[in-house]
């Protein structure tokens, strides 16, 4: 087993046959999707409506209106099999191959029919009776309603995708349903129309019986259980829909959702034709005459300012997905400054400040109340997420970026100022220095409150339109770029110059099993006077809390032991030295420390290793199974690996923790984000077809310079992958390993599990409250992490069991520890989570 995949050649060609032969499978699994799309383009080619749809007599037939669904019920079901033109049939033969295809292959040809069939009856039922009851209420919403009409296959194919979901994993069904509800949500609110909300109804209404087709009754999550990646991609999604929403209200001139009023509060490019400005200048006031002429000429570039704080809203959502501290930052205080705006915008439209066409009555407060949700939820999001985006870019990146961005103002304020004069004719009235100097802020601002007054200068050539509108496009292009790159720069944070330092250290000193989870995020260090050793740890609430041992030279145990109690003391902190072995035990025990085990680590060596005899028939097993089934064992560096490769890990890793009732853990315990390092190993089980199965990381174990070991971190298998993967991948990488030289494998610790007799002492002990305490925790925790199955597990593999204990100095300070060790493990337990598991624990002590 090598470091690359370069030697396997499914990763680098492509098997066209086997391809071939799968789209064949998937056609004959699929024989309603396909007979349907043959009798979409059958009909719409004999009743001749790909052009303009159905018409005359049939579109009395087959299209569904708030005036014709209860006369015509047929047409509940025959909507389905027309389109309302070229547009129509074309996306709807791509969203059955895209969507229809992988959701009959789930549900099977009946159930399919059923849930597209029947959740397209149902949203359309409900889309005509929202119609009526607030037609009364709702004012134009309601009578666009009323006058719209549906055909098409979107209702169907939305219905039957989201009860297919119910089909597939837990991450793969919350990824599936987010999106889609998300899409036609935002469809709905925005645009508005009577279409948007019947698919709206009918994927619902497939929602809630895909349970139901799956075989179970539906349930809804208790929480949204998440790994911190998944969080930020999904507040990223979030931000980024909500400016993308009234971007594409602005940009439909029918819509009239109750969120489509968005389009005032952003844009006033409401003139699109020199009739309709003349119209306008007759009955408006000269500023807004002038203002809609300027909108009218500028075309792209107004509605590029127009929608600018949008616009940077989608940029910074790229840096919220990388969880940077500047993005969330700068969404918050834009998000804010935009939420503050359309108040204000709101208020004097209610006020009569020229307000748009709506009617009197509760449907225009309504319109107008509602958009206000939207920015406010989304302020509301980022403040509440804060602790998710804790990223800082390195000292002075936004110090230089602040520099070029005026250096940018500066050149492109002078290039107007002095193009602007050289082209005075080119304006009216003739550009003068007063006037190009007091035109230029509103070159540079987003159009909104600006557009009010009256501009000084109007382009009336190419060049000075082009220079009207092209410098502030320029700029903020350049200033989207420059905020791209800053998000792309390595991470630092405080420790950055530290954890270098530690790194180098670790590698000639050597260290614990542990010691390369020193390096990982989140951690500060002490260096001992020597130079030579240092102590990694977590500082929280006045509690020090070691990340292992200390690392360096094993004669300085001793001293950086009491050196680092010392620097504690002084700064008036709590020590408490975590998950270490028995010789910085003893060491602390000597300065007046307790102790108390909390782990079990589990030690493989290498020098004999051969899985033989009776003890090991587990392992054989699934050393043979693996093979019987095409799977194989493949060494990768995360960083290097194909995106494919990446996909699937993050994918399987979600699974899993979207099945957990509490929040992924951290610390001592890796996730992806401590896979992506060039010295961290990973083992997959791979089949034919290039399908991760299984993967487990191994942390590097220095000893007098050079690695002796590895240290087992990360474990995920895919749910409906090969059973024995695990078994499979830690058998492998004992034997691989062994064979490269090393010495040993630690197979890891297992907090709050114990081996019997592991106790490090030697004689009888009393059992403590503390010990009690992490008794009933590690058992409360079973369910959900496992962690005694987990060292029950590794029996299999006969390792020696090595105790690992937490030492402190003041019983007193035991409940801070607690907390502090809870904090660290679970930083992302949301209060309710919090709340559930000291319910556990008082049940379990009752």
């Amino acid at each position: 087993m090598s470091d690359t995949f370069a030697s396997r050649p499914r990763f680098a060609a492509v098997d066209w046959r086997r391809r071939l032969k799968r789209l064949r499978g998937s056609a004959r699994a699929a024989p309603a999707t396909l007979s349907f799309l043959a009798l979409f383009w059958i009909l719409g080619v004999v009743t001749s409506s790909l052009g303009t749809g159905p018409e005359g007599a049939l579109e009395d037939w087959v299209t569904v209106s708030v005036g014709t669904a209860a006369s015509n019920p047929a047409a509940l079901v025959l909507c389905c099999f027309w389109a309302g033109g070229p547009g129509g049939y074309l996306g709807g033969t791509l969203l059955a191959l895209v969507a229809g295809l992988p959701s009959e292959r789930r549900l099977g040809t009946g159930r399919f029919l059923l849930a597209g069939l029947g959740g397209q009856i149902v949203g359309l039922v409900l889309a005509t009776g929202f119609a009526r009851l607030t037609s009364a209420s709702i004012g134009d919403w309601s009578r666009a309603l009323v006058s719209e009409s549906f055909v098409g296959p979107l209702a169907f194919l939305a219905a039957a995708v989201a009860a297919a979901s119910a089909q597939v994993g837990t991450l793969w069904r919350r990824r599936l349903r987010v999106t889609l509800f998300v899409l036609l949500i935002l469809l709905a609110l925005y645009g508005g129309n009577f279409s948007s909300l019947t698919v709206l109804g009918a994927a619902a209404a497939g929602a809630l019986a895909g349970p139901y087709l799956a075989g179970r009754r539906p349930s809804l999550p208790r929480r949204l259980v998440t790994s911190r990646h998944e969080a930020r991609v999904l507040v990223a999604l979030i931000v980024l829909a909500s400016a993308a929403g009234p971007v594409i209200s602005a940009l439909s001139s029918h819509a009239v959702g109750p969120l489509s009023v968005l389009r005032y509060l952003v844009t006033d490019v409401e003139v699109r034709t020199p009739a309709e400005l003349a119209q306008l200048c007759a009955e408006e006031s000269h500023a807004r005459c002038v203002a809609a002429g300027i909108q009218l000429r500028a075309g792209p570039a107004a509605f590029f300012l127009a929608t600018l704080p949008l616009v940077l809203l989608a940029v910074f959502s790229e840096g919220l997905r990388r969880g940077r501290r500047f993005a969330w930052l700068a969404a918050l205080v834009l998000q804010g400054a935009m939420t503050v705006l359309a108040a204000i915008r709101v208020v004097r439209l209610l006020s009569g400040d020229d307000p748009p066409a709506l009617t009197p009555g509760t449907g225009r407060y309504i319109a107008f109340l509602l958009p206000m949700a939207v920015p406010l939820a989304v302020l509301l999001l980022l403040a509440f997420t804060r602790r998710f985006f804790p990223v800082s870019a390195p000292a002075g990146t936004y110090r230089r970026l602040a520099g070029a961005v005026t250096l940018a103002a500066v050149v492109l304020a002078a290039v107007y100022l002095g193009a602007g004069l050289l082209n005075r004719n080119g304006f009216s009235p003739a550009a003068t220095p007063g006037l190009l100097a007091a035109d230029l802020p509103g070159r540079f601002l987003p159009v909104l409150e600006v557009s009010y007054t009256a501009p000084g200068l109007v382009p009336e050539n190419l060049p000075a339109v082009l220079l009207y509108e092209g410098v502030g496009v320029v700029f903020w292009i350049f200033v989207c770029v420059l905020l791209l790159r800053s998000f792309l720069v390595p991470p630092y944070g405080p420790g950055t110059a530290d954890a270098d330092r530690a790194a180098m250290l670790l590698r000639t000193q050597g260290g614990s099993t542990m010691a390369w989870m020193t390096l990982w995020q989140g951690n500060n260090y002490w260096f001992s006077p020597s130079g030579n050793s240092y102590v990694a740890y977590r500082m929280d609430l006045g509690v020090a809390l070691t990340v292992g041992e200390p690392v360096g030279p094993r004669e300085e145990l001793g001293r950086t032991v009491e050196g680092f109690a010392a620097f504690c003391t002084a700064n008036g902190m709590t020590t408490c030295f975590y998950s270490v072995g028995q010789e910085v035990r003893e060491s602390s025990e000597r300065l007046g420390f307790s102790s108390l085990q909390v782990a079990e680590e589990t030690m493989l060596s290498l020098d004999s290793l051969a899985f033989k005899g009776k003890k090991f028939q587990d392992v054989r097993t699934a050393l043979n199974q693996a093979r019987k089934h095409g799977i194989t064992a493949q060494w990768i560096r995360y960083p290097s690996a194909p995106l494919a490769v990446k996909d699937q890990l993050y994918a399987i890793s979600e699974e899993w923790v979207a099945d957990k009732d509490m929040p992924e853990m951290g610390f001592t315990l890796g996730g992806l984000e401590e896979l992506d390092d060039p010295e961290v190993r990973c083992l997959l089980a791979l089949d034919k077809d290039g399908t991760v199965h299984a993967v487990t990381s191994w942390l590097p174990v220095y000893r007098d310079g050079a690695v002796a070991g590895w240290t087992l971190d990360f474990m995920r298998r895919r749910s409906s992958g090969f059973r024995l993967g695990m078994d499979f991948l830690i058998a492998s990488a004992a034997l691989s390993l062994r064979d490269e030289g090393y010495s040993f494998l630690s197979l890891s610790g297992a907090p709050l599990a114990r081996a019997q007799g592991t106790s490090g002492h030697s004689g009888p002990r009393e059992e403590t409250a503390m010990d009690r305490f992490l008794d009933r925790l590690g058992a409360t925790l079973e369910p959900v992490y496992g962690f005694r199955s987990l060292l029950a597990y590794k029996a299999k593999f006969a390792p020696e069991y090595v105790p690992l204990f937490m030492t402190y100095l003041d019983p007193a300070s035991l409940p801070g520890i607690a907390n502090a060790l809870a904090r660290a493990y679970v930083p992302d337990l949301s209060l309710g989570q919090g709340l559930l598991l000291a319910r556990r624990l008082v049940d379990r002590q009752v």
